[in-house]
Parts: structure tokens; sequence; C-alpha cells
């Protein structure tokens, strides 16, 4: 039986773009976290020699550097698209920000997989923990918007119902992103949020009328 053939590596000229080192290198964190990201691995992986790798980056430290910045670009658009698209039911407004963050399948579930797996290096590296810092104060801040609508201006209920629901999302992307997971997980997971964090403070607001 022959063995399989080696991939082979193409010379060192620029034949790959930096995207695609950056998508080699996103994809090794969605596999195996932030340690798995090296690059005589990301060669072999992509058939080219290192040589292909410096001609677009000084380091493997510029290149999580470019990594995390492309991250945050899409957050920050993903955020605005949340922002922008606002239901006139501050209910349905609510459901509708669970639906789109526990979006379960392809480049969805990926950036919820890097998103975990951030989370883990922010705990070793000060400079990442202090990006996660921002990112989660400006999505509190989104939320907090939408609760003071569900709550009529309520700032303090607002405050606490944002934080419970920001968390119930966070940990909910430990449950997705799972290799295997229970039939109608994710539709179980939107529904205890809505009901326990959205319709049922919306039910208490209708009875106290």
């Amino acid at each position: 039986m022959k063995a399989a053939p080696k991939t082979r590596k193409t010379s060192e000229g620029p034949r790959l773009s930096r995207e695609d080192w950056l998508d080699a290198a996103f994809k090794a964190v969605v596999e195996g976290g932030f340690d798995n990201v090296r690059v005589l691995v990301l060669a072999d992986k992509l058939g080219v020699t290192r040589g292909s790798f410096y001609w677009h980056f000084a380091d493997h430290a510029e290149l999580v550097s470019d990594l995390l910045k492309q991250w945050r670009e899409y957050q920050r658009e993903q955020d605005r698209i949340a922002r922008s698209e606002i239901d006139p039911d501050p209910q349905k407004d609510l459901e509708r920000l669970i639906d789109i963050a526990l979006r379960h399948g392809g480049k969805d579930l990926e950036y919820m997989r890097f998103e975990l797996a951030l989370r883990g290096y922010g705990r070793r590296d000060a400079e990442v923990a202090r990006m996660l810092v921002e990112v989660d104060q400006e999505r509190m801040d989104m939320v907090i918007e939408k609760y003071m609508r569900l709550t009529k201006n309520d700032a303090q209920k607002s405050q606490e119902l944002a934080s419970l629901f920001y968390l119930a999302i966070v940990g909910s992307y430990q449950a997705l992103s799972r290799p295997v997971n229970p039939p109608m997980i994710r539709e179980y997971l939107k529904s205890i949020i809505a009901n326990y964090l959205v319709q049922e403070q919306q039910a208490g607001k209708t009875r106290k009328k």
C-alpha cells in the first residue's frame, strides 16, 4: 500500500495573502485555542514554508495582534448592527437580541468558540483582558439601553437585568460551543433566557398597572 503523498511546499514568495494567514490562525484558535497558533504548524497546513509568513508578519506576536484587531472590528460591526436594528416593541427587541447572540452554526459557531478561547487567553494576558473589559462594557451599555425601554427608564433594574442577561448569554456560549449537544439546546437556552429575563419582567410590569 502506497503512503499518502505529502503536501508540497511552495516557494518563499507572497503567494498567500495576509488574510490567508489570519484565516488560518483564526481556525487554529477555534480548533485548539491560542496555544494552537504556531507558525510552523500553520505553514504546514497551508503547504508553504515559513518564509511566506515572514513576508507578511514580523513575528508571531504581530500575527496574534492583527488577529485580535480583526476580531475587534468584527465585534464592533456586529454591535453596530444590533444597536441600529430596533424593534418598536421592547420585549421583541430583547428577544431578537437573544436570537442574534445565540446563533449557532457556521461562522457564528466559529466566532463563539474563538471568543471563549480569547477569554481564556485574557486570563494570562493583561492587554487582552483590557480589550475584553471594553467589549463587555460596550455590549452591556447596549443591553442596558434596551432594558431601559422595557422597564420604563428604571436605571437600577435595567442594570441588574442587563447583568444577568449578559452573564446568561456568555454562559450559553459554553454549552453551544461543545462538539456534541442535546437536541434543541439552542432553543432551550433562548426560551429560558427570554422567559425569565424578558417576558416575566414584561408580565410583572403589566400586573402592577
